[in-house]
């Protein structure tokens, strides 16, 4: 495999990384942080989001739509 061939995946996420994934505007991250719906662990003074948390959130977001009109 050449250095070309790999891809780094991150495992956490700052808020603007995430907000971009999520395709969403940072201040809203920031609240969807503060409130909880979406975890994040702090580490020193830095705050970041666990890559399987977005994918934990857009899950919860499609089961509570579910059968929604």
């Amino acid at each position: 495999m050449t250095q070309a061939e790999v891809q780094i995946v991150a495992v956490l996420l700052t808020v603007k990384e995430t907000a971009e994934r999520l395709n969403i505007g940072r201040s809203k991250m920031y609240e969807l942080v503060l409130s909880g719906e979406v975890e994040s662990v702090q580490i020193g003074r830095l705050r970041r989001i666990p890559a399987v948390a977005v994918d934990a959130y857009v899950s919860s977001l499609r089961a509570t739509q579910v059968g929604a009109p």
